[in-house]
């Protein structure tokens, strides 16, 4: 079975959270595909892509998506925003405790947790935080898209969303985070759009069934020096 690695640089230049995917700050990252569709999905199937690099004090993320059937409803925190046009990024810095996941819809919106079990009971987790509201104040982000798009936007748009997360949020979580711990993590990238007229799910390390929380099949994340 294919490995899925993908190594995140150390910023030269921090990134301006202005959506610059070609800006000087990303254009020499290099960039993971999220082109593994689940067969549930329509036959709608965005081209995505994420770049990621870091600093001493957090991870820079930015997707960039050629979409179609592109809509936005939730603008709230913690709000189902997979629902709408969606992408994702979920972490686990140490193998043996949970892992984040880091929604956004394309307006921005976002939802996130600490799972630590996620056997599902009742339409939920067996064992998870949510993230609070100070910590969504600090996880700063660029989306390039309205906050709301509804009716649905069915022609060709690319749109981006950019975003910063402190470490210091997902230590609140997981306890301290030497520089050892930082070399080497695990972790996944998503597409989705339940409730758009097309739905999709695709993921970059591929998922064995149509279920995102599952950390065996996440890829290693490995941070350069």
């Amino acid at each position: 079975m294919k490995k899925y690695n993908y190594r995140i640089a150390r910023a030269v230049e921090l990134p301006t959270l202005r959506g610059e995917w070609f800006g000087r700050a990303w254009n020499g990252i290099s960039s993971v595909s999220i082109e593994s569709f689940r067969p549930e999905g329509s036959d709608h199937q965005p081209r995505t892509e994420c770049k990621l690099q870091y600093n001493s004090q957090g991870l820079y993320g930015i997707f960039k998506v050629q979409d179609n059937y592109v809509r936005c409803t939730e603008t709230t925190f913690q709000a189902d925003v997979f629902k709408d046009s969606c992408v994702e990024l979920f972490l686990r810095p140490k193998a043996d405790q949970g892992y984040f996941n880091f929604e956004f819809n394309c307006g921005g919106a976002l939802l996130a947790c600490y799972i630590t079990d996620s056997t599902r009971v009742a339409g939920s987790f067996k064992e998870f935080i949510c993230l609070t509201e100070t910590d969504d104040e600090q996880i700063r982000r660029f989306h390039s898209l309205p906050k709301i798009l509804e009716p649905e936007q069915a022609e060709p748009t690319i749109w981006y969303l950019e975003y910063f997360i402190p470490f210091k949020v997902l230590e609140r979580y997981c306890g301290p985070m030497s520089e050892a711990d930082n070399r080497s993590w695990t972790g996944n990238f998503y597409k989705c759009g339940d409730e758009t007229s097309h739905p999709h799910w695709a993921s970059w390390s591929p998922v064995e069934r149509l279920d995102f929380h599952s950390p065996t099949n996440f890829g290693k994340l490995i941070f350069d020096g």
